[in-house]
């Protein structure tokens, strides 16, 4: 793969952020869940580091979310900060870094696990520092609260393996909940600043203006079930679940607030609006696993993770990679199709899963097809975006 291209510029590919971890994360979305989904089915075998259960939580959240939020963090503190964001040669190092920790963990070498695990850990250090170094250079400190949430994502990542090094479990529950915790809690953030604006940019209407107590209210309730999952799950079972009902209570308000209704015409809003709806639902179904065991906790966990993550980053990046390479923010219309499997898969796993237990292989195969799909469009639509340089002629 080629970095340099004539002029001086780095190849397309390589000049900002978004380009190559968007396109990365898309293609790995659709290996990661079409051999998870195969593996489950019986149709072929799969043996990777930590076993097959433990790569699946981990890949789709320490590769293919880290890799989205990523691109999205690289390319936005370049707007945020006015400093040349990464390109050119560091940033296909990074790519290399993320890829070498992929192919380590799916393939499962029989080096020491501490080696493995080292070498899948360089990877969002070297995104914190990245994201720092400007942050810091113009005093920008509000956004440079990113940069210690990533910080806690390799320790979330360390805690993971662990896991593996160590053989006890409960490691492996706590750093994927930690990240699953810090994930949300990035989704909210972002989806506050840009879903509002976004949304008044895109109907001509007013901008929802944002009411203080409540926001930082539904924030607040997020961190503490973060610093929850960091000191281990120090509180009892039903001050978890009352957390959860309240947060996301308060979510559900302040989605409800941002006029829904008025973006159904728009995809890149109605995209988003959906996926972040995913995430009170996913909060109160934590808030019934904790009160009453009403219902498993891995079904509150894919709400968050299948429909808020897997529906926020699609609709995220359909609209930056459009944003960040100079074309007009009118996706394809076959993209509809792409954010509504999502949206599907999303259902299918856990209603499905919940409703359905005894037709359980079918669901977890539909609900991977469905994904799969609707990734497979993304990237066949967004391939071209990604790889060739902006319309307008600008860097970038």
């Amino acid at each position: 793969m080629t970095v340099s291209a004539p002029h001086g510029l780095p190849a397309p590919l390589f000049r900002l952020g978004f380009r190559p971890m968007f396109l990365v994360a898309a293609l790995f979305a659709i290996v990661a869940i079409g051999a998870w989904g195969g593996t489950f089915a019986g149709w072929w075998g799969l043996t990777p580091y930590g076993g097959s259960y433990f790569w699946h939580a981990h890949e789709m959240l320490f590769g293919f979310v880290a890799a989205v939020v990523t691109g999205f963090l690289l390319t936005a503190v370049q707007n945020w900060t006015g400093v040349p964001g990464v390109k050119g040669k560091p940033l296909a190092l990074l790519v290399l870094v993320w890829v070498v920790g992929r192919v380590l963990m799916w393939w499962g070498p029989g080096w020491p696990h501490w080696l493995v695990a080292s070498l899948d850990l360089l990877f969002l250090p070297m995104v914190a520092g990245f994201m720092a170094y400007p942050l810091i250079k113009v005093s920008q400190w509000r956004n440079l609260f990113f940069v210690p949430v990533l910080a806690l994502m390799t320790l979330a990542n360390f805690l993971t393996h662990l896991s593996v090094i160590s053989g006890e479990a409960h490691w492996f529950k706590q750093g994927s909940y930690l990240m699953l915790m810090l994930v949300t809690l990035l989704m909210a953030v972002i989806g506050g600043r840009v879903i509002p604006m976004f949304t008044a940019n895109g109907t001509g209407t007013t901008k929802v203006l944002p009411i203080a107590w409540l926001d930082k209210a539904a924030l607040l309730c997020i961190w503490l079930l973060v610093l929850n999952v960091l000191f281990g799950n120090l509180l009892p079972a039903n001050v978890q679940g009352l957390l959860c009902l309240l947060a996301g209570s308060l979510h559900l308000c302040r989605w409800w607030r941002w006029r829904v209704w008025l973006t159904l015409a728009v995809p890149l809003l109605w995209s988003l609006h959906i996926a972040y709806l995913f995430i009170p639902l996913g909060l109160l179904a934590l808030a019934g696993h904790y009160l009453g065991d009403w219902l498993p906790q891995s079904t509150a966990a894919h709400l968050l993770t299948v429909g808020g993550m897997g529906g926020m980053i699609m609709a995220m990046m359909a609209r930056v990679s459009l944003g960040h390479s100079g074309r007009p923010l009118q996706p394809r219309p076959i993209m509809s199709l792409a954010f509504a499997l999502i949206f599907m898969a999303a259902l299918v796993r856990t209603l499905g899963s919940w409703l359905l237990h005894q037709q359980i292989l079918t669901v977890f195969v539909l609900a991977s097809i469905l994904w799969c799909l609707g990734f497979a469009i993304f990237t066949f639509v967004y391939w071209p975006v990604l790889t060739r340089p902006r319309v307008d002629g600008k860097p970038g």
